[in-house]
């Protein structure tokens, strides 16, 4: 046996003045999200992957910014959740348990069906977060809520370019 065989494991108790009630629910909600964080940032990588067509170049690059700007909300939620004495997301199964925005496996998605899905997605994913900023006001969590409100606004912006970039020319 090796010397790590013989150490007692620490639970994760992070202290938190929260309490119980406030961390099972603001972490719930967290892990929740960064579950659809993680569906959001792959299916938008996917959709970047797979881009076509005549805007291939402005598609493309436009899905690469918003994935990183994805990406870039995870390890704060994960965070997050840790240090207000949750746990965290373990694994791929752990994400398609609790996600709530759907994958896409499809053979072949056309650009406009793409960025209309991810749009949708994007509006949906704001009302989540809307929906654990009330949460958060609930256990009086300002730090996470303060975290929520800018990516309100970010993911907002998303689904706002997206929907600009499918509209059709309302000029001749």
């Amino acid at each position: 046996m090796t010397q790590q065989d013989h150490t007692p494991h620490a639970p994760l108790n992070t202290p938190t003045s929260l309490g119980d009630n406030a961390t099972r629910d603001v972490t719930g909600a967290l892990n929740a999200l960064l579950a659809d964080v993680f569906t959001l940032y792959f299916k938008t990588k996917n959709f970047h992957w797979h881009m076509s067509g005549a805007h291939f170049r402005d598609y493309h690059l436009l899905l690469d910014e918003q994935a990183d700007q994805i990406y870039a909300m995870g390890d704060p939620i994960a965070e997050r959740v840790r240090k207000i004495g949750g746990t965290t997301l373990r694994s791929i199964g752990h994400i398609a348990r609790l996600q709530r925005l759907a994958d896409n496996d499809a053979e072949f998605v056309t650009p406009l069906d793409m960025l209309a899905e991810l749009a949708d997605d994007n509006r949906r994913l704001a009302d989540v977060m809307r929906e654990t900023h009330g949460i958060c006001d609930e256990a009086n969590d300002v730090a996470t809520a303060s975290l929520l409100e800018n990516w309100i606004d970010e993911t907002e912006r998303r689904a706002w370019f997206l929907f600009e970039t499918t509209r059709h020319s309302e000029t001749a």
